[in-house]
């Protein structure tokens, strides 16, 4: 990872496929392959050597608005020998300090999004350290993106070639994914689950539908012609609503978090097969539930559930070298194990792993600790609940209480009592929330999780969009 030697062989064999269509036009494997090879000159003759902190890897840093310019940069980075890391503005904070703005010549164009960020007028940045003639090898660094989760400064996440290329042919033989294919990427390409979905499709000689954003508008249209999709969990439901009849969709591959409750029955109703996963950036796959049974650990992957908090660590080749510039995060790792805290229930050979939640966000209440994924899974059963975040609110002798905020969509204020009663058929007396809110949509990253440390801000600051249940 990246994949440009893939792109280059395709392009060879059928220069003339879509590669990527994007909200602004498509590009062809031929033009692609040829594009990427340009810049990448360019990149390798404008490389900057004065790089503050010394020696290091070379960090591309790629700010640009359209998918398909982004993958051309990307692309570019893997032939110069670079570590591509795409970002958007609001996520400058966590660019490493040591990265250059460096202009591309005129004969370049990738960066023709120019004034995504003020002080690059090419939209692509380059930081620089001593590194030799670039040859590639399974084990280079090769690929860093964002991860922040639904908490936190965002943190750039390094790992080498092997760590996703060799995850692809597994990941083929689960979902079927293949050269003739038309790859629905919902989603910003910063984000790693859809940056990875980008290129696994480009690897495989499929077409990327690459609309840059989440917008339900162009959804039925864009269904018309792809075959598999990459999406989170909570936009399932969206996606299917905009199904065509009679549509080519066949697999939808789902990451992120716990399916709703229904839609895999729903989805594959529709002749849509659903492939959930669970993993992390730093992780990246971990287990996978391809039939509804449950999640098994994806391929050539070990997986520990470690008392007593019950915290989930794996072993495999798909782990992350850790965070660009040593900052710290939350990756933990032991003797080839890495873990980011995500709990989960004990884990008797041969079962199901049960996912509980991240560890790091747990409620202290009272003497007892609650997961809010615990009770976000409860709640969400409750009609009237599009979807509902967890979190605690500061409490003088408690500590903290739960907070429940729940989503309504256009919908009518749902009823505490009627909430209660479900917290009350589901949950322990520690875990039931003592506070409820209620608002119209909950605010979302840009990959679509909801964002905690937002709402728990909006929470503090007495937010009045956030409407009090009585």
């Amino acid at each position: 990872m990246p994949v440009a030697a893939q792109v280059i062989r395709h392009a060879a064999v059928r220069p003339g496929r879509i590669a990527v269509s994007g909200p602004h036009g498509e590009i062809t494997y031929g033009d692609l392959a040829r594009r990427a090879r340009e810049t990448a000159t360019a990149l390798r003759a404008n490389r900057l050597t004065d790089r503050p902190g010394g020696v290091g890897p070379w960090v591309v840093g790629i700010c640009l608005a359209d998918p398909v310019e982004q993958l051309i940069a990307v692309l570019a980075a893997d032939l110069a020998g670079a570590v591509p890391l795409l970002y958007e503005p609001a996520l400058r904070d966590g660019v490493p300090a040591n990265l250059r703005v460096e202009t591309l010549p005129s004969g370049s164009q990738a960066g023709s999004e120019a004034g995504v960020e003020a002080g690059s007028e090419a939209g692509v940045e380059a930081g620089v350290g001593d590194a030799p003639p670039f040859a590639a090898a399974p084990g280079d660094l090769a690929w860093a993106c964002f991860s922040s989760g639904s908490t936190g400064r965002p943190r750039a996440v390094v790992r080498t070639r092997a760590s996703w290329t060799g995850s692809f042919e597994p990941l083929n033989a689960i979902t079927g994914i293949g050269a003739d294919d038309t790859v629905l990427v919902p989603g910003p390409l910063v984000s790693s689950l859809y940056g990875f979905a980008a290129v696994h499709a480009l690897a495989a000689g499929a077409t990327v539908l690459a609309p840059g954003r989440w917008a339900p508008g162009p959804l039925p249209e864009l269904l018309r012609r792809a075959t598999a999709a990459h999406l989170v969990p909570h936009l399932l439901p969206e996606l299917l609503d905009a199904l065509p009849d009679g549509g080519p969709l066949r697999v939808a591959v789902v990451g992120g978090a716990a399916l709703p409750a229904g839609v895999r029955e729903r989805a594959e109703g529709a002749g849509v097969r659903v492939v959930a996963y669970y993993g992390a950036t730093e992780l990246s796959f971990v287990a996978v539930d391809a039939d509804g049974g449950g999640l098994r650990p994806f391929p050539e992957v070990e997986i520990e559930v470690r008392p007593p908090r019950g915290e989930v660590w794996a072993r495999s080749p798909w782990l992350a070298e850790g965070y660009l510039d040593g900052v710290a995060g939350p990756l933990k790792a032991e003797d080839k194990w890495m873990s980011v805290g995500d709990l989960a229930h004990p884990y008797p050979p041969g079962e199901p792993l049960r996912l509980r939640g991240r560890g790091d966000g747990a409620i202290q209440t009272g003497g007892a600790t609650v997961v809010p994924e615990d009770v976000e899974a409860v709640l969400r059963r409750a009609v009237g609940v599009g979807d509902v975040v967890v979190a605690g609110s500061p409490h003088p002798g408690l500590g903290a209480v739960v907070t429940a905020v729940v989503e309504t969509g256009d919908g009518p204020l749902p009823s505490r009592a009627a909430l209660e009663r479900v917290a009350r058929g589901g949950l322990a007396a520690a875990q039931r929330p003592r506070l409820w809110y209620a608002v119209a949509a909950l605010p979302r990253t840009p990959t679509g999780k909801p964002a905690r440390a937002e709402l728990a801000a909006r929470l503090a600051a007495g937010d009045p969009e956030l409407r009090r249940l009585p």
